[in-house]
């Protein structure tokens, strides 16, 4: 147990839009299994069911998740939502602020 060699960690890494397609499309193709197309492109085969699962999800074959303009939509809205809650935050302290002040 003590000589086991821990396993190090993969780099993160980005792919572009048009490389998730070709893999998504290589495994919806029925050709190869979802493990099979992973380990053909040294991918890890939770990435590549993912881009199939988001893929089902954007043309309307799932509808049990967000499509990607939905969680586009739902991180800007959340962004929003956050520097609005520190704009009310700072109003707030300003508020305490000037009535400390004026007694």
């Amino acid at each position: 147990m003590e000589n086991m060699a821990k396993k190090r960690a993969r780099p993160r890494r980005s792919f572009t839009p048009e490389f998730k397609a070709e893999i998504v499309e290589l495994c919806q193709r029925g050709d190869r299994t979802v493990r099979q197309v992973s380990q053909d492109f040294d991918l890890t085969e939770t990435a590549v069911r993912e881009w199939v699962k988001q893929a089902d999800l954007d043309t309307g074959a799932r509808n049990d998740g967000l499509t990607s303009s939905e969680r586009d939509e739902l991180a800007q809205l959340r962004r929003e939502n956050r520097r609005l809650r520190e704009d009310v935050d700072i109003l707030k302290r300003a508020t305490a602020f000037f009535a400390k002040e004026t007694r």
